[in-house]
C-alpha cells in the first residue's frame, strides 16, 4: 500500500495460488517463512526437515497437511509446485539439484549463501538454465521497508547524485550451530545481507576492500568476527558495510545498545535509518532533499517489519515469476554477483589488499 507521498514500502500481492513445500524447521522457517505465508495466503502444502518430529511440530502449529519423512521425499511429492529451502548452504546444493530433476517442481526458492563457493553458485545458475527451471534466491533485506522506500527515493533521484553510503551495525547474532564446521562465518552469513542490499540500491560496485578480526564471544573457530568492508562503485559512491557482531558485553546487568542504522548522502540530500531486527521493531526512515521537500525532514511510516514481513515479498516475487513465465526480482543469475563479491571480500582479506570485481568471472 502507498503513503502520502506515493512510497510502497511493502510490495502488492499478485499471485498467492502456487503450492508450496517447505524444507527445514528451524527459526527463520518456523519464525518468519511461515508466519509471512499464512498472512499472504500463500498455501503450504508439505513440510520436512532433518528431524521428522520437528517438522510436524511446525506443521501442527501452522495448519501444514503433509510431513515428510526426509527432504527428498517432499521434492518428490507431485503436489508442491514451488520448492522453499531453509537448509545449511553446505546442504542446500544438492537439494536444489535433486528439484531440477523433478517436472513438478516449477520454482525454487533457496537461502542465502547459495552456496559456500563462487563456483558451485555458478554452477548451480547454469544448471537451473538447462532445466527451464526458475531459482531464486532468499536475500530478503531487499524487501525490508526502509531499503524498499530508499530505493524509491533514489530511483526518483530525490538524493540527486548519490556521493556516499553506509550500513552500521552492533548487533549479536544467534549462529547456527552448522556454521562451526565452515571456515567462513560473519561475511557469507551476516554481511551477506549488507552487501547484497548495496548492490541492489547503488548497482556492481568495482572494487572491494575488506579487514576483520575475531569476535571474543564466538568460542568457535573463525577468523571474520568483526567484518569492515569499503565499495567502490562505477558511479563514484564510496559505501562502508560494518558489522561488528561483539557490539559490547553481555553481563548481567549491562545496559547493551544494540542497533542497526544506515545513511546515503547525494549532492540534493540525505536519508537516514535504522533496521528494526535487533530490537523486534519495524525499521525507519526520514530524509531531507533540496529538490521534493524543501530541506525539511519528512519522515514516511509503516506499520509492518522486515521480519517476518519482507518474506512476503520474497515468496510472492517467485510465484509471480512462475506465474508468467517472466524472471524473478532475485534471480540467482543477479545473486552469482553477490556471492561473487563475498568471494572478493574473503580474498581481500586473506591477501591484505583492496580486490577489483573484474579478477572473477561470473
Amino acid at each position: 500500500m502507498a503513503d502520502a507521498r506515493g512510497f510502497a514500502p511493502d510490495p502488492e500481492i499478485r499471485v498467492n495460488t502456487f503450492r508450496i513445500g517447505a524444507i527445514g524447521a528451524g527459526m527463520i522457517m518456523a519464525e518468519c517463512h511461515l508466519a509471512a505465508y499464512k498472512e499472504a495466503g500463500f498455501p503450504v502444502v508439505a513440510i520436512a526437515s532433518r528431524t521428522k518430529a520437528n517438522a510436524a511440530k511446525v506443521a501442527e502449529r501452522w495448519g501444514i497437511p503433509t510431513v515428510h519423512d526426509t527432504p527428498e521425499a517432499l521434492i518428490e511429492d507431485p503436489s508442491v509446485e514451488i520448492l522453499d529451502i531453509a537448509f545449511p548452504p553446505d546442504q542446500q546444493p544438492a537439494l536444489i539439484r535433486h528439484a531440477l530433476k523433478q517436472k513438478h517442481i516449477k520454482g525454487i526458492l533457496a537461502q542465502k549463501p547459495l552456496s559456500l563457493s563462487l563456483e558451485e553458485a555458478i554452477a548451480l545458475r547454469d544448471e537451473a538454465a538447462a532445466a527451464v527451471k526458475i531459482l531464486s534466491v532468499n536475500q530478503n533485506m531487499r524487501y525490508d521497508q526502509s531499503m524498499r522506500v530508499l530505493k524509491q527515493i533514489l530511483d526518483r533521484g530525490e538524493l540527486g547524485t548519490p556521493v556516499f553510503a553506509e550500513i552500521d551495525m552492533h548487533a549479536i547474532p544467534h549462529w547456527q550451530t552448522f556454521l562451526e564446521d565452515y571456515d567462513r562465518l560473519t561475511l557469507a552469513n551476516m554481511s551477506v545481507h549488507h552487501l547484497d542490499v548495496l548492490r541492489f540500491l547503488f548497482g556492481d560496485p568495482d572494487e572491494i576492500t575488506t579487514t576483520s578480526r575475531k569476535d571474543p564471544r564466538t568460542t568457535f573457530e573463525h577468523t571474520d568476527g568483526i567484518t569492515v568492508s569499503t565499495l567502490r562503485f562505477p558511479s563514484g559512491v564510496l559505501a562502508l558495510s560494518l558489522e561488528d557482531v561483539w557490539a559490547g558485553p553481555r553481563e548481567a546487568g549491562y545496559e547493551d545498545d544494540l542497533y542497526i542504522a544506515w545513511r546515503v548522502e547525494g549532492t540534493d540530500g540525505v536519508a537516514k535509518g535504522t533496521i528494526g531486527w535487533p530490537t523486534g521493531a519495524a525499521s525507519t526512515l526520514t530524509y531531507a532533499s533540496k529538490t521534493t521537500t524543501g530541506g525539511a525532514w519528512v519522515t514516511p511510516s509503516w506499520d509492518t517489519m522486515w521480519f517476518p514481513h519482507a518474506f512476503k515479498g520474497v515468496m510472492e516475487q517467485l510465484q509471480y515469476a512462475v506465474g508468467t513465465g517472466t524472471p524473478p526480482a532475485l534471480s540467482v543469475a543477479d545473486n552469482v554477483k553477490t556471492v561473487a563479491l563475498i568471494e572478493a571480500g574473503y580474498r581481500s582479506m586473506a591477501e591484505a589488499r583492496t580486490v577489483r570485481l573484474s579478477e572473477f568471472e561470473t
